[in-house]
């Protein structure tokens, strides 16, 4: 074929330019995201029972439903938390499993619980989606100077603002919390209820006649059919006081014997925003709209919103536009600046403008066909592809070097110039296809990697594949075409006058020597090779294990338990107070205090005694000069809180973040089914005695008020539970009526009274018989009781966790610890979990794809090079190289983590493309005649300068990612530290130490 293309420069080139025309059509419709598109294997269950207190939800919902939902097909985990008024069901599931028939079982499990269940509103299912991270809150909180009420604002929010947003169709819904609603409040004049005769379920009724409700009535009128309905005329606070009622002869009104009027409904929540009470709306993106789409969009109704409601602040936070846009652009500069020093390479190295324009055309051509072939098998732009196609940057310019070298040096030795194009082209297209495929093969493995992370990097190893792929169709066709057309007029190569003057005598000099004196003492290369079995045994053991390398954040999110119980209006003044003290250093807080209204769980369900605050800094030393500014806050103002800082939940978190600690201690009691407080507390004070160097929070409790009732006064009054429970029910406003639509807001009416604190509720009064009031101080005594705030179960029932968030080195040595402490205790068994343990199952999951890379590399250097021993020749210098990046990684602080050994998988096939080239030419040399030696140094005198110029692309093409500061950089860098390091000692381990091995086995089996 080559032979036929290459008198045809016209049509290789119209070729190339629809490939080209082909691929930008294609780049301008790729979607741009953070990460891939992937299933999140997680079911969330929330369970909302406000009367219910956490041991009785524990006991009478979650279990139930634990104990069904553990039957799901493919559940992994399966963990709950019990609390007052709410629960949480967590179920992960086996990644590969599709998660939208996982939700459906999940669902119809819950269906068919709910009649065995007490009477509470449904469970909410929910699976963790990356769409629906929020793209970024709106803040919207009344301007100083407003003389509008913040639940005018709230209602403003809903009917208005809301629904405007949510008209884009980038948005997919718009979730809020911090709205306070109304509700019409019914208060009894009790003595005019006695002296009417009217007990207050009596004058609960009359109230309820006000809500005429007939439902699903129909009526026939001949030959037409009508719906019947009956319209009630309570709409309002006043329509109910006007509700007209009989007793004893007379006609009252409610108004007469109650007061009755529309007030906020007491609030259990909120949010703030830089110190002011807030609504705040968390906009939800369609799956698939674009992110600049959505944005611009966003920005458009913002300035409306700005110019027609003045009196109204709005702000845009925790903005995922920004993240992304950052994170993309600046990869792409990367990958612009790693093509500039390249070029800048392959120009000192080739000494010629056309040698260097061929390369620089092969590397965007290559880039848009790549987009082109994404397109096509539904790739997207994100930075797990993007950080493919930054390797492969590096990679695809090795085949040209290669092609352009080979060529140039046929050329120069006698061949004329078609026959150097032609010959030089086939005499290289093999190792580089074998270059290619080896760089392939140890991709393909990380796809297998098991949970999320093998379906992410599905996308990096697709992308290197792509790239090299399309890379070497280009080079293989259009270099050889236009490498004959710009030269043909020339009778041999010339190069660059300024820079033909440039050599490296003495370089050439002393590599020769190197290699003569390497070639005397062979026994060098079986002592390297031995020490770097060695340094990397060692390194393995003692460098630390995570998931993923540090990420620097601007943002976090901080969670803080009051662990007193606390009203929400003093927790709204603390969060106000924290906030102040924090203010100066931070650019924009938001706070949720108390529980929330989202639908989707943006938020933890935090109970009333608990908030979370997000805060935003300059950048990383500002955030964590604001952390220690808030942790000695709250040491010096609230010892007894408890506080946690967390990621501020971008999609990237929530894929890959570590939910728990380095270790999680699972306390279980074995004498008895519940947990004895003093028991717990004692075995508690076991661990710390042996563990003191670790920090063990005391066990969380709640204080709860207990009103017990008498059962003999009961009876001797005459007094019906019934009546004492409908008493002290009113006494604290929590008997709804029923609900009026207010336009398009539901009103609750509540009967109450009112009852300002505890004290007066003992003074309260109940009918008992023949009319007679009892106080309920004579029914009831008023105790105290403590139990655990949260309860938490997993697959094998109810345990305590403790917490411990030590390096890994010391795991060991605590989990011992601990065992021996719970052994002499006897009153609990311990069972352990953590982030440690799934950071070794990630690196033996690792290790083993690294072995199966270089087991696919055998294979397929083996049938390349029809031999068993030349392989093992070449997969030699991977000990060396990772050895030497494993030692070098300890040695600047970078851990064992995912992006790092993928770094080493990568340099596997990657550095020993040179070695390849060189052992191909060397038995070459021999077929002419050559001995061994001579084959060696004449191979070393050919290749030396492609070998410099294919290692040093590659190490300049991942220079720029040394750098720190963004989310993709933080990722990019322990891969880029692997690389460097390894592609520098490949470099010199195939230029010396390869040659000896190849002398050591093939001299002496010639003599």
């Amino acid at each position: 074929m080559l032979k036929y293309i290459i008198d045809r420069p016209v049509t290789v080139t119209m070729i190339l330019l629809s490939i080209v025309t082909l691929g930008f059509v294609a780049m301008s419709r790729l979607p741009i995201s953070l990460i891939p598109d992937v299933d999140i294997p997680y079911v969330t269950v929330q369970i909302s029972a406000g009367d219910m207190s956490a041991r009785e939800l524990d006991e009478s919902v979650v279990k139930p439903l634990r104990q069904r939902l553990i039957q799901t097909s493919s559940l992994e985990d399966i963990r709950t938390e019990s609390k007052d008024g709410n629960a949480v069901i967590r179920l992960a599931f086996t990644h590969g499993v599709n998660i939208d028939y996982a939700y459906i079982e999940v669902n119809e499990k819950i269906d068919r619980a709910m009649s065995s269940l007490p009477e509470i509103e449904r469970p909410r299912v929910m699976k963790a989606s990356a769409t629906d991270i929020p793209a970024f809150y709106l803040n919207m909180t009344l301007a100083p100077d407003a003389r509008d009420s913040f639940q005018e604002m709230s209602r403003f929010a809903r009917e208005v603002v809301a629904k405007r947003i949510e008209q884009l169709p980038e948005v997919a819904m718009v979730d809020m919390t911090g709205c306070v609603t109304p509700e019409i409040l019914v208060v009894p004049d009790e003595e005019s209820l006695k002296r009417l005769g009217l007990t207050i379920q009596s004058f609960l009724s009359l109230v309820e006649a006000a809500n005429v409700s007939l439902g699903n009535l129909t009526i026939r009128d001949g030959e037409y059919h009508y719906n019947v309905r009956f319209r009630s005329f309570a709409s309002s606070a006043e329509d109910i006081a006007n509700v007209y009622f009989k007793t004893g002869g007379r006609i009252l009104q409610i108004r007469d014997v109650a007061r009755v009027y529309e007030r906020s409904a007491p609030e259990t929540g909120g949010a703030l925003s830089d110190g002011r009470k807030a609504v705040v709306m968390a906009v939800i993106k369609q799956s698939e709209a674009k992110m600049a789409d959505l944005k611009s969009a966003i920005e458009g109704q913002m300035s409306y919103f700005e110019r027609d409601y003045p009196q109204i602040d709005f702000i845009l936070t925790r903005d995922q536009t920004q993240l992304l846009e950052y994170s993309i652009n600046n990869l792409f500069q990367n990958i612009i600046v790693a093509v500039l020093l390249t070029c800048v390479i392959i120009f000192l190295f080739m000494k010629d403008f056309r040698s260097l324009t061929l390369v620089a055309l092969t590397i965007p051509a290559a880039l848009v066909f790549s987009m082109l072939v994404f397109g096509l098998i539904g790739l997207t732009i994100n930075i797990i592809s993007l950080s493919g196609l930054i390797l492969g940057v590096g990679m695809m310019v090795d085949n040209s070097i290669v092609l352009i070298d080979n060529i140039t040096a046929r050329w120069n030795r006698g061949d004329d110039l078609r026959t150097a194009v032609l010959e030089g082209t086939k005499e290289v297209m093999a190792p580089m296809l074998s270059s290619v495929l080896t760089t392939c093969a140890v991709f393909i493995p990380l796809v297998f990697m098991s949970g999320i992370a093998g379906a992410l990097f599905y996308d990096q190893a697709m992308a290197v594949t792509v790239v090299l792929l399309t890379a070497y169709a280009v080079t293989i066709t259009v270099i050889p075409v236009y490498y004959y057309l710009w030269y043909r007029g020339f009778s041999s190569f010339r190069p660059s006058r300024l820079l033909g003057r440039i050599a490296f005598p003495a370089a050439m000099r002393f590599y020769e020597s190197a290699v003569s004196w390497g070639l005397r003492n062979r026994w060098t290369a079986v002592v390297i090779l031995v020490t770097s079995v060695v340094v990397a045994v060692v390194c393995m053991i003692w460098i630390p294990k995570e998931k993923l390398p540090p990420m620097t954040y601007t943002d976090a999110l901080l969670k803080v338990d009051w662990n007193e119980n606390i009203t929400y209006a003093e927790n709204m003044s603390r969060m106000k107070e924290l906030e102040s003290a924090v203010d100066a250093g931070t650019g924009q807080i938001t706070s949720f205090v108390g529980t929330q209204q989202f639908v989707l769980s943006h938020t933890d369900d935090q109970s009333l005694s608990e908030s979370s605050m997000y805060f935003r800094c300059e950048d990383a030393a500002g955030l964590s000069g604001t952390k220690q500014m808030i942790e000695d806050w709250f040491r010096s103002r609230y010892p007894d809180a408890l506080m946690s800082f967390e990621a501020s939940g971008n999609i990237f978190d929530v894929v890959f973040a570590e939910k728990e600690p380095s270790l999680v201690a699972r306390l279980r009691p074995v004498t008895s089914p519940g947990f004895d407080l003093e028991k717990l507390d004692k075995v508690l004070s076991d661990i710390r005695r042996v563990l003191p160097e670790c920090r063990i929070d005391d066990v969380p409790v709640k204080t709860d008020v207990l009103y017990v009732a008498d059962p003999e006064k009961m009876v001797l009054y005459g007094v019906q539970y019934s009546a004492l429970l409908n008493t002290l029910t009113v006494a604290l406003d929590g008997d709804k009526v029923f609900n009026i639509l207010n336009g398009n807001v539901s009103v609750p009416v509540v009967l109450g009274s009112g009852v300002p604190d505890m004290a007066c509720i003992m003074d309260l009064t109940v009918p008992g018989e023949d009319g007679i009031e009892v106080r309920v101080s004579d029914l009831v005594f008023q105790t105290y009781g403590q139990d655990l705030k949260l309860l938490v179960s997993g697959e094998e029932g109810d345990y305590y966790p403790v917490e411990l968030d030590i390096p890994a080195r010391d795991v060991r040595r605590t989990m011992s610890a601990i065992d021996r402490a719970v052994a002499d205790n006897g009153d609990f068994e311990v069972s352990f979990e953590g982030s440690y343990f799934s950071d070794i199952m990630m690196t033996e999951e690792m290790m083993l794809i690294l072995a199966v890379a270089v087991l696919l590399l055998f294979l397929i250097l083996a049938s390349q090079f029809e031999s068993l021993v030349q392989p093992l020749v070449i997969l030699s210098e991977l000990l060396v190289d990772i050895a030497a990046s494993l030692a070098v990684m300890w040695l600047v602080g970078v851990s064992v983590n995912l992006m790092s050994l993928i770094g080493l998988v990568v340099i596997c096939g990657i550095v020993i493309n040179d070695s390849i080239l060189k052992i191909d030419t060397i038995n070459r040399l021999r077929s002419e005649g050559l001995s061994v030696d001579k084959a060696i140094v004449e191979a070393g005198h050919r290749r030396v300068k492609a070998i410099l110029m294919t290692s040093l692309t590659t190490i300049l093409s991942v220079v720029p990612f040394l750098s720190r500061g963004n989310m993709g950089d933080d990722l990019q860098y322990p891969m880029s530290v692997v690389i460097i390091v390894g592609m520098t000692v490949g470099t010199l381990i195939s230029l010396y130490l390869i040659p000896i091995l190849y002398s050591l086995i093939y001299d002496r089996r010639g003599k």
